[in-house]
């Protein structure tokens, strides 16, 4: 009977693994992104934190989420933090039955690269690891994010070499293991200052082993009624024109004037930016104090309440229920936008890496193609780095949102398991053992 039971175990989880293995990857080639069929894809996305440590391991909530985000028009989601040791298969299986990939941040609350002494260590390293790790083999995963918002002033750029240098690392490891090509890249505040002087740097060199696949912005420029020029879009579509990466929002989603109407995603999805933008990443899942969530899972109680599912005065768990009419606007502006794009065999990038910025005084402060920092590298006032390093072995508050839109969401509850349809057949498949 033991050993029945550990077959039948090994039985679900392997028909787990070959439900996200069903799902055809993405990769990136030129500025876009393609689905393995050679469609190209455009990110319809939601950032999805319910709670701080990992909102993917438990299956059960995946599913009811997943299942409701299927009808909004999402095909993709974006973890700021998740917890190596979990089983995510439950929750990737769920996303994956119905097209949603997964972009990961891989820093942690310990690991994130401090941009006011930015070092790039071993122990960094290896925690990054081991979130790619834990990854790197579902199909639906989307992609890795180094940082979040590390140079969140326009001062603080001397920190972007360690960003690079983690980029570097995490692509040579990604390659030593044999995973597939998952594009690395970084997610970057808006800061005026530093475009595209941040994006293009990160970008540049004629080594591509040392430079990001991929660039996320977040940027909250399009409020209310608006349009290219009076939004600032037509200024930020101007920098990405040669751009030779993918390039998307990373978060969006002005709230400051209500309701939404995402009619940013119109611009974004339409002839003047599908060319050059990747897509898009709603900001965000949850309903929390900073009133951007597009569902709540009950209503608010008091934040003195102390309870496994509620945090904050918010419940972290149960049924999703859309919040109106912000969900039914973006729904029905999704549903409208299909850019066709091209097909990869019909692609053949020409765009070349931007050249490195020059640094400029009150601004950008990194002088041109500087040499990485190697591991265990720490920056020293006014420097990009300092003390030796070494080569990374294998096996911030970074990965945080917006700071001007953080959630209140800690901890978390772990179930795992299988979609309940899987279930329910494995479950009369044990009947006839």
């Amino acid at each position: 009977m033991f050993s029945r039971t550990l077959a039948t175990a090994g039985l679900l989880a392997t028909l787990a693994i070959n439900a996200v293995s069903a799902v055809p990857t993405i990769s990136a080639k030129g500025n876009k992104f393609f689905y393995s069929n050679g469609t190209q894809y455009f990110m319809k996305g939601i950032a999805y934190q319910l709670v701080p440590d990992d909102p993917l391991i438990d299956t059960e909530q995946c599913q009811r989420d997943a299942a409701l985000m299927s009808t909004l028009g999402a095909n993709a989601i974006r973890v700021y933090h998740v917890d190596p040791r979990g089983d995510h298969d439950g929750c990737m299986t769920a996303f994956a039955d119905v097209g949603i990939y997964a972009l990961i941040d891989l820093d942690t609350f310990n690991t994130y690269i401090n941009p006011t002494v930015a070092s790039w260590n071993q122990t960094q390293f290896n925690a990054y690891a081991r979130v790619m790790d834990a990854f790197a083999n579902y199909n639906n995963t989307l992609g890795f994010f180094v940082g979040n918002e590390v140079i969140a002033l326009n001062n603080q750029s001397l920190a972007a070499p360690y960003i690079k240098a983690a980029a570097r690392d995490l692509k040579a490891y990604r390659n030593s293991k044999g995973y597939r090509e998952i594009p690395i890249g970084y997610s970057a505040a808006d800061i005026a200052e530093l475009r595209p002087m941040l994006q293009n740097y990160l970008a540049c060199g004629t080594n591509v082993s040392e430079s990001i696949d991929m660039f996320g912005l977040n940027a909250y420029e399009w409020c209310g009624p608006n349009d290219m020029k009076t939004s600032g879009y037509n200024n930020l579509n101007s920098y990405v024109k040669d751009y030779n990466i993918p390039i998307f929002f990373s978060e969006t989603g002005c709230n400051t004037v209500r309701p939404r109407d995402f009619a940013d995603q119109t611009a974004i999805f339409g002839d003047e930016m599908n060319e050059y933008w990747a897509g898009a990443l709603i900001y965000e899942w949850i309903e929390e104090a900073n009133n951007y969530g597009l569902i709540s899972y009950g209503p608010n109680v008091s934040v003195t309440v102390t309870a496994s599912e509620v945090q904050g005065g918010f419940s972290r768990m149960g049924t999703p229920t859309p919040i109106s009419p912000d969900f039914s606007n973006l729904k029905t502006q999704w549903a409208t936008l299909h850019p066709t794009g091209i097909a990869e065999s019909a692609y053949t990038p020409q765009l070349t890496p931007p050249a490195c910025p020059s640094s400029t005084a009150g601004g950008w402060l990194v002088a041109g193609d500087v040499k990485l920092p190697s591991l265990g590298q720490t920056q020293q006032a006014g420097s990009v780095t300092t003390t030796s390093g070494s080569s990374p072995t294998g096996t911030g508050t970074a990965a945080d949102p917006t700071s001007t839109k953080k959630g209140a969401a800690n901890g978390g509850k772990e179930i795992t398991g299988m979609s309940i349809g899987l279930v329910a057949v494995m479950l009369g498949f044990m009947y006839w053992l």
